[in-house]
């Protein structure tokens, strides 16, 4: 095999696997908004571990993974500060990856449940963290796409009156 056809099969990857986290996160923003009966249908006998928790998983992923497969210029940096939105971005995608885990930490449950505890986990301060984290992910992958936008407007504005 050729370097080009090599390099034509990369990229064909890199194209389908950010139109598919572009559906994963639409499809998951549509099933949270209509409240989807998907989200608390059930997985298993016990009734504890709703779809829905596996759903919103695929989409915190999707979200910050779409950005870097869709960016060339986070996925391949050129400069300080775009290796630092770079690097800020792929922290944000193990965070997202390590968010169900996490999650589960925090409430002691696969069903995400919060209630009024005496100790951490599981009590309110814990889906405070959880909301945090959950909030924090989408904040951040988004906060990281518009810096570099922005980053990319100021650029074509200095070389403008450069000129």
């Amino acid at each position: 095999m050729t370097k080009a056809k090599g390099n034509q099969i990369k990229m064909n990857k890199r194209k389908v696997g950010f139109i598919v986290a572009l559906a994963v996160i639409f499809s998951t923003i549509i099933l949270l908004i209509t409240g989807s009966s998907l989200l608390t249908m059930s997985l298993g006998h016990s009734n504890s571990v709703p779809l829905g928790n596996f759903i919103t998983w695929a989409g915190m992923i999707s979200l910050p993974l779409s950005i870097y497969l869709g960016v060339q210029g986070l996925r391949h940096p050129s400069g300080i500060f775009n290796r630092l939105l770079s690097r800020l971005l792929k922290i944000i995608l193990a965070i997202a990856i390590l968010w169900f885990p996490i999650s589960y930490l925090l409430a002691g449950n696969l069903s995400f449940s919060f209630s009024e505890k005496e100790t951490f986990q599981g009590s309110q301060n814990a889906m405070k963290w959880f909301w945090r984290l959950s909030y924090g992910i989408g904040i951040g992958a988004i906060s990281t796409v518009l810096i570099y936008w922005i980053s990319l407007l100021f650029k074509k504005v200095i070389t403008f009156f450069q000129k």
